[in-house]
Protein backbone atom coordinates (compact mmCIF):
# COMPACT_ATOMS: atom_id res chain seq x y z
CA UNK A 1 0.00 0.00 0.00
CA UNK A 2 3.11 2.39 1.29
CA UNK A 3 5.03 1.30 -2.52
CA UNK A 4 1.37 2.14 -4.70
CA UNK A 5 1.11 5.32 -2.24
CA UNK A 6 4.23 6.50 -3.38
CA UNK A 7 3.75 5.46 -7.43
CA UNK A 8 0.21 8.17 -7.76
CA UNK A 9 2.11 10.20 -5.56
CA UNK A 10 4.51 11.12 -8.69
CA UNK A 11 2.30 11.90 -11.04
CA UNK A 12 0.50 14.51 -8.94
CA UNK A 13 4.05 16.12 -8.10
CA UNK A 14 4.40 16.09 -11.47
CA UNK A 15 1.34 18.26 -11.91
CA UNK A 16 1.70 20.50 -8.96
CA UNK A 17 5.67 21.62 -10.50
CA UNK A 18 3.81 22.10 -13.82
CA UNK A 19 1.40 24.33 -12.17
CA UNK A 20 3.50 25.77 -10.32
CA UNK A 21 5.49 26.77 -13.62
CA UNK A 22 2.59 27.38 -15.32
CA UNK A 23 1.26 30.41 -13.24
CA UNK A 24 4.51 31.93 -13.10
CA UNK A 25 5.41 32.00 -17.25
CA UNK A 26 1.38 32.89 -17.71
CA UNK A 27 2.45 36.13 -15.27
CA UNK A 28 5.52 36.58 -17.08
CA UNK A 29 3.85 36.48 -20.53
CA UNK A 30 1.31 39.30 -19.52
CA UNK A 31 3.76 41.55 -17.77
CA UNK A 32 6.03 41.32 -21.18
CA UNK A 33 2.84 42.06 -23.27
CA UNK A 34 1.19 44.73 -21.18
CA UNK A 35 4.24 46.29 -20.10
CA UNK A 36 3.15 47.69 -16.64
CA UNK A 37 3.39 51.75 -16.36
CA UNK A 38 3.26 52.37 -19.74
CA UNK A 39 -0.36 53.02 -19.95
CA UNK A 40 -3.37 53.54 -17.64
CA UNK A 41 -4.48 50.43 -19.35
CA UNK A 42 -1.52 48.12 -18.35
CA UNK A 43 -1.75 48.01 -14.61
CA UNK A 44 -4.77 45.99 -15.08
CA UNK A 45 -3.78 43.08 -16.95
CA UNK A 46 -0.55 42.69 -14.77
CA UNK A 47 -2.13 43.30 -11.60
CA UNK A 48 -5.09 41.07 -12.38
CA UNK A 49 -2.52 37.92 -13.75
CA UNK A 50 -0.57 38.74 -10.56
CA UNK A 51 -3.31 38.59 -8.21
CA UNK A 52 -5.36 35.66 -10.07
CA UNK A 53 -2.67 33.16 -11.40
CA UNK A 54 0.31 33.99 -9.43
CA UNK A 55 -0.90 34.99 -5.93
CA UNK A 56 -3.92 32.78 -5.51
CA UNK A 57 -2.65 29.93 -7.24
CA UNK A 58 0.26 29.55 -5.12
CA UNK A 59 -2.00 30.59 -1.77
CA UNK A 60 -3.69 27.19 -2.49
CA UNK A 61 -0.54 25.51 -3.59
CA UNK A 62 0.72 25.37 -0.28
CA UNK A 63 -1.54 23.05 0.90
CA UNK A 64 -0.66 20.68 -1.77
CA UNK A 65 0.71 17.29 0.13
CA UNK A 66 2.53 16.45 -3.00
CA UNK A 67 4.30 20.20 -4.17
CA UNK A 68 4.02 22.60 -1.61
CA UNK A 69 6.94 25.34 -1.24
CA UNK A 70 6.10 24.88 2.51
CA UNK A 71 6.04 21.25 2.70
CA UNK A 72 8.04 20.53 6.15
CA UNK A 73 6.49 23.87 7.67
CA UNK A 74 3.48 23.15 10.66
CA UNK A 75 -0.39 23.74 9.31
CA UNK A 76 -1.11 26.95 11.10
CA UNK A 77 1.89 28.51 9.25
CA UNK A 78 1.11 27.77 6.01
CA UNK A 79 -2.17 28.94 6.95
CA UNK A 80 -1.01 32.12 7.92
CA UNK A 81 1.29 32.93 4.45
CA UNK A 82 -1.81 31.65 2.90
CA UNK A 83 -3.75 34.04 4.13
CA UNK A 84 -1.01 37.04 3.53
CA UNK A 85 -0.64 35.70 0.17
CA UNK A 86 -4.79 35.88 -0.59
CA UNK A 87 -4.46 39.62 0.95
CA UNK A 88 -1.56 40.51 -1.84
CA UNK A 89 -3.88 38.89 -4.16
CA UNK A 90 -6.91 40.89 -2.88
CA UNK A 91 -4.78 44.17 -3.30
CA UNK A 92 -3.52 43.84 -6.48
CA UNK A 93 -6.91 42.36 -7.65
CA UNK A 94 -8.44 45.59 -6.69
CA UNK A 95 -5.64 47.75 -7.74
CA UNK A 96 -6.19 46.17 -11.12
CA UNK A 97 -9.88 47.20 -10.90
CA UNK A 98 -9.82 50.56 -9.84
CA UNK A 99 -7.43 51.42 -13.00
CA UNK A 100 -9.77 49.65 -15.88
CA UNK A 101 -12.60 51.52 -14.46
CA UNK A 102 -11.08 55.23 -14.49
CA UNK A 103 -9.41 54.17 -17.54
CA UNK A 104 -12.66 53.51 -19.06
CA UNK A 105 -14.37 56.40 -17.09
CA UNK A 106 -12.03 58.59 -18.67
CA UNK A 107 -12.08 57.85 -21.69
CA UNK A 108 -16.08 57.77 -21.41
CA UNK A 109 -16.99 53.59 -21.78
CA UNK A 110 -19.62 52.04 -20.32
CA UNK A 111 -18.53 49.42 -17.18
CA UNK A 112 -18.70 46.02 -16.60
CA UNK A 113 -20.43 45.18 -20.47
CA UNK A 114 -18.62 42.03 -21.16
CA UNK A 115 -18.45 38.34 -19.33
CA UNK A 116 -14.52 39.26 -18.40
CA UNK A 117 -15.45 42.33 -16.84
CA UNK A 118 -18.64 40.89 -14.52
CA UNK A 119 -16.41 37.90 -13.92
CA UNK A 120 -13.73 39.91 -12.57
CA UNK A 121 -15.64 41.33 -10.42
CA UNK A 122 -17.71 38.74 -8.89
CA UNK A 123 -14.04 37.26 -7.97
CA UNK A 124 -12.84 40.20 -6.35
CA UNK A 125 -15.78 40.61 -4.26
CA UNK A 126 -15.71 36.07 -3.56
CA UNK A 127 -12.18 36.80 -2.15
CA UNK A 128 -12.86 39.82 -0.06
CA UNK A 129 -15.20 37.78 1.77
CA UNK A 130 -12.69 35.13 1.93
CA UNK A 131 -10.40 36.90 3.32
CA UNK A 132 -12.42 38.19 5.93
CA UNK A 133 -13.85 34.80 6.88
CA UNK A 134 -10.54 33.09 6.99
CA UNK A 135 -9.71 35.62 10.27
CA UNK A 136 -11.42 33.22 12.80
CA UNK A 137 -9.94 29.83 11.15
CA UNK A 138 -6.15 32.21 11.92
CA UNK A 139 -7.51 32.83 15.17
CA UNK A 140 -10.01 29.96 16.20
CA UNK A 141 -11.04 32.19 19.78
CA UNK A 142 -12.84 34.29 17.57
CA UNK A 143 -14.80 31.21 15.93
CA UNK A 144 -16.94 30.48 19.18
CA UNK A 145 -20.10 28.40 18.82
CA UNK A 146 -19.10 27.10 15.01
CA UNK A 147 -17.03 24.20 14.08
CA UNK A 148 -13.40 24.76 12.99
CA UNK A 149 -13.88 21.67 10.81
CA UNK A 150 -17.05 23.00 8.70
CA UNK A 151 -15.77 26.36 8.69
CA UNK A 152 -12.35 25.05 7.03
CA UNK A 153 -14.77 22.86 4.60
CA UNK A 154 -16.95 26.04 3.88
CA UNK A 155 -13.45 28.02 3.38
CA UNK A 156 -12.15 25.53 1.16
CA UNK A 157 -15.35 25.05 -1.18
CA UNK A 158 -15.63 28.91 -1.53
CA UNK A 159 -11.68 29.18 -2.04
CA UNK A 160 -12.31 26.58 -4.96
CA UNK A 161 -15.06 28.77 -6.18
CA UNK A 162 -12.70 31.49 -5.73
CA UNK A 163 -9.79 30.57 -8.05
CA UNK A 164 -12.35 29.09 -10.91
CA UNK A 165 -13.82 32.10 -11.26
CA UNK A 166 -10.60 33.77 -11.21
CA UNK A 167 -9.56 31.41 -13.82
CA UNK A 168 -12.27 32.12 -16.12
CA UNK A 169 -11.73 35.69 -15.86
CA UNK A 170 -7.96 35.59 -17.25
CA UNK A 171 -9.43 32.93 -19.98
CA UNK A 172 -12.16 35.63 -20.92
CA UNK A 173 -9.43 37.76 -20.89
CA UNK A 174 -6.75 35.73 -23.02
CA UNK A 175 -9.85 36.19 -25.46
CA UNK A 176 -10.11 40.23 -25.49
CA UNK A 177 -9.50 42.49 -27.95
CA UNK A 178 -6.31 43.27 -26.61
CA UNK A 179 -4.34 39.91 -25.91
CA UNK A 180 -6.13 38.75 -29.34
CA UNK A 181 -3.84 41.38 -31.03
CA UNK A 182 -1.43 41.28 -29.51
CA UNK A 183 -0.83 36.89 -29.51
CA UNK A 184 -2.07 34.66 -32.03
CA UNK A 185 -1.52 31.33 -33.39
CA UNK A 186 -0.33 28.33 -31.20
CA UNK A 187 1.10 30.58 -28.50
CA UNK A 188 -2.89 32.21 -28.72
CA UNK A 189 -3.61 28.37 -27.46
CA UNK A 190 -0.91 27.79 -25.21
CA UNK A 191 -1.60 31.14 -23.36
CA UNK A 192 -5.57 29.73 -23.39
CA UNK A 193 -4.75 26.55 -21.57
CA UNK A 194 -2.20 28.16 -18.67
CA UNK A 195 -5.44 29.34 -16.92
CA UNK A 196 -7.44 26.41 -17.57
CA UNK A 197 -4.57 24.43 -16.14
CA UNK A 198 -4.34 25.80 -13.31
CA UNK A 199 -7.85 26.08 -12.37
CA UNK A 200 -8.00 22.10 -13.11
CA UNK A 201 -4.87 21.69 -10.42
CA UNK A 202 -6.77 23.61 -8.13
CA UNK A 203 -9.76 21.83 -8.72
CA UNK A 204 -8.05 18.31 -8.43
CA UNK A 205 -6.02 19.01 -5.14
CA UNK A 206 -8.87 20.23 -2.89
CA UNK A 207 -11.53 17.90 -3.91
CA UNK A 208 -8.73 15.04 -3.62
CA UNK A 209 -8.08 16.07 -0.09
CA UNK A 210 -11.51 16.34 1.33
CA UNK A 211 -12.43 13.12 -0.59
CA UNK A 212 -9.27 11.59 1.82
CA UNK A 213 -10.37 13.01 4.62
CA UNK A 214 -14.29 11.35 4.18
CA UNK A 215 -12.76 8.14 3.60
CA UNK A 216 -10.82 8.04 6.76
CA UNK A 217 -13.93 9.23 8.60
CA UNK A 218 -15.84 5.84 7.06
Amino acid sequence: MESRSCVNGYPRAACVILTHAVCIIFTILITVLSRPGSSLFSWHPFLMTLACSFFMTEAILLFSPHGSLMRTYPHKSKGRVHWMLQCACLLCAALGLAAIYYNKHRNGKAHFTSWHGVTGLVTICVVALQCSAAVPLIYPSLAKGWSLARLKRYHATAGLLAHLLGSGSLFLGVCSTWFVASVSGLAWYLAALCPALCGLAIMDQVTNAYMAKRRLQS
